[in-house]
């Protein structure tokens, strides 16, 4: 079933671009079943990247999926352009009286920053707080899987000595997880952090499940079975050029930064890299998305009253 994204939103035509199916809103209200609703709450500057990106990933699913791209009222962007946000974002005060099937919160690039010295640290616990009543189940990401890990059980995050940068051999932990089905044993995931979290502070609860790991880079995804949250630390979703882009970037800034490890061929920055992630991409955000369809209610006013499972 194709994503349904609005009209103009610059991912449209990246995705209709590159084959992905995108539904009309005439034939999504035709079709006798219920959309799920995702909202995706976008911390990260380059707005538009990250919003094909996600795009991309949900419209793999054989559902119809029903975007809704929140903004925090608290923190203006200066990266993306003020129109495109009130052309495509609805402030996360405007729709918090609505219910969403799930809710996916991205990273930011104030990792290194205690949380409670983040300019809009309020409004996110706020938000947080509400998906417990509002939304049946989260998938977030990097810093957005932190902060909401430390906001909920006081789990931290630990600065590194060096970026974590590049492609990583990982492992499933548990492949008879529905969330981890179809997925091989062993996946290359790119990671971009400075920091990371550790397997001892998850293990006190025995709610949080680590699902995938890497010798080099720790914990990558964590499941939360109390909360239905999926925390993860990395980065399917990038496309191939993502880890080039910010070398780029880093080197431009003046910032010491190593080549990405295993990315570019012969670690080449001038090679052209091979994406060897996508497919994997595809199956975790449709097993997330299959998931939800299962045991959210079909009532959205039901959301809220049954989490768990």
């Amino acid at each position: 079933m194709p994503v349904k994204i609005p009209s103009s939103l610059p991912a449209r035509k990246i995705l209709e671009q590159e084959g992905v199916q995108i539904i009309k809103e005439k034939d999504a209200i035709r079709q006798d079943i219920r959309p799920l609703k995702i909202a995706i709450l976008n911390l990260m500057p380059e707005k538009i990247k990250t919003e094909t990106q996600l795009a991309r990933m949900l419209s793999g699913t054989p559902l119809q999926v029903e975007i809704t791209l929140l903004a925090l009222t608290t923190h203006i962007p200066k990266t993306t352009p003020r129109q495109h946000l009130l052309d495509f974002y609805h402030p996360w005060s405007e729709v918090k009286d609505e219910k969403f099937d799930g809710l996916i919160i991205t990273g930011a690039p104030i990792e290194r920053l205690p949380f409670e010295e983040v300019s809009y640290w309020n409004e996110l616990c706020k938000i947080l707080d509400w998906s417990q009543s509002h939304v049946h189940g989260s998938f977030n990401l990097c810093w957005g899987a932190q902060a909401t890990l430390y906001h909920f059980y006081g789990i931290q995050k630990y600065d590194l000595d060096t970026k974590a940068f590049g492609v990583f051999e990982h492992r499933v932990v548990n492949a008879r997880s529905l969330l981890m089905r179809g997925l091989n044993d062993e996946l290359r995931v790119p990671v971009s952090r400075h920091t990371e979290n550790r397997r001892a502070d998850f293990e006190p609860f025995e709610n949080l499940e680590i699902l995938i790991e890497s010798d080099e880079t720790g914990p990558c995804l964590v499941y939360d079975h109390a909360l239905n949250h999926v925390q993860m630390f990395n980065h399917l979703e990038y496309d191939s050029t993502t880890l080039g882009d910010e070398y780029q970037r880093d080197l431009t800034r003046g910032e010491a930064i190593d080549v990405p490890a295993h990315y570019f061929p012969g670690d080449d920055p001038a090679a052209t890299p091979v994406n060897r992630w996508r497919s994997n991409g595809h199956i975790l955000y449709n097993n997330w998305i299959n998931l939800i369809y299962q045991r959210t209610p079909y009532e959205l006013d039901r959301i809220g009253f049954n989490r768990g499972g």
